[in-house]
């Protein structure tokens, strides 16, 4: 599935070059160490945090006061003030992601003639945001606002791998709490290999014949916010249907055009014909323990 690009897009990657805004680039330096620091800082301060002088940042953050970016909370320190925060919940996080999910998600559905759905993490479990249904009538969906479990499904595990040490091991803890016969010794050396090859692909352990393909969708950091996930249904009337590996590629693309809309990092996972086999060999054995 290819995505047309803007013209920014193509100037931007035109033979992997990008074009500095050096002015640009000092605000963003300066509201990133006032963000970072738990007191105001003086400009002395600031310019040392940046690597700048004090010299080439004054206009900056006299420009950043002017437009209530920063404050001055006594006669020689600045702090950051809740603009940025009232921006950022203009546009919440997650009504960015079902507004860019959305079609791209019925165009996957159409081209596969499968569904897909996109899930959350919460409280040791996950839940449907979103769906679109077999275009063609026929084939397994799950509803939106489900609760689906994390440690046994593809999709919930892909959540897990794309996450920090700390918040892995409490989503694990969660998950357990809810659902402890889902216990598996395994479950950190199956995710950190899930990490490496940059989705999930395992038979279901709920549905006979059903087959789960699972991508993260990242943020800016590279922690998986959501997971878009096909649950492959075979229709035995229909020779000609998209294999697991046409559906894994053109899901994985997906996955990556989403997360590059939000504005987050794109996951490495483009595997050949081999590499794809053998991943889908491990995750079958995963799901068998």
């Amino acid at each position: 599935m290819k995505e047309s690009k803007t013209e920014v897009d193509t100037v931007v990657e035109a033979e992997g070059r990008s074009y500095a805004a050096p002015a640009l680039e000092k605000g963003l330096d300066i509201l990133e160490a006032l963000c970072h620091s738990a007191e105001p800082l003086s400009q002395k301060d600031i310019a040392q945090r940046v690597g700048r002088s004090v010299g080439e940042i004054y206009r900056m953050v006299a420009c950043l006061v002017s437009r209530n970016y920063v404050t001055l909370v006594d006669e020689n320190s600045y702090g950051i003030t809740t603009k940025l925060f009232e921006l950022a919940h203009i546009n919440s996080p997650t009504q960015r992601l079902l507004q860019e999910a959305t079609s791209l998600m019925q165009r996957l559905a159409s081209e596969l003639d499968q569904s897909c759905h996109l899930t959350v993490y919460g409280q040791g479990k996950q839940v449907v945001l979103f769906k679109v249904d077999t275009p063609s009538g026929m084939g397994f969906a799950i509803r939106a606002g489900a609760e689906v479990d994390v440690l046994v499904s593809a999709s919930g595990r892909v959540l897990l791998a794309f996450q920090e040490e700390e918040t892995r091991a409490l989503r694990i803890q969660e998950s357990l709490a809810r659902r402890p016969e889902h216990a598996n010794p395994q479950i950190n050396n199956i995710l950190d290999s899930i990490r490496s090859t940059g989705y999930e692909s395992i038979p279901s352990v709920q549905v006979r014949g059903l087959y789960a393909v699972s991508f993260p969708i990242l943020d800016s950091q590279g922690h998986a916010i959501a997971a878009l996930t096909v649950p492959y249904a075979e229709r035995i009337d229909l020779i000609q249907r998209k294999s697991i590996p046409e559906v894994t590629e053109a899901l994985g693309e997906a996955a990556r055009t989403l997360s590059k809309r939000i504005g987050g990092l794109i996951s490495s996972s483009s595997l050949d014909g081999a590499d794809r086999a053998t991943a889908l060999k491990r995750n079958s054995r995963a799901a068998g323990r």
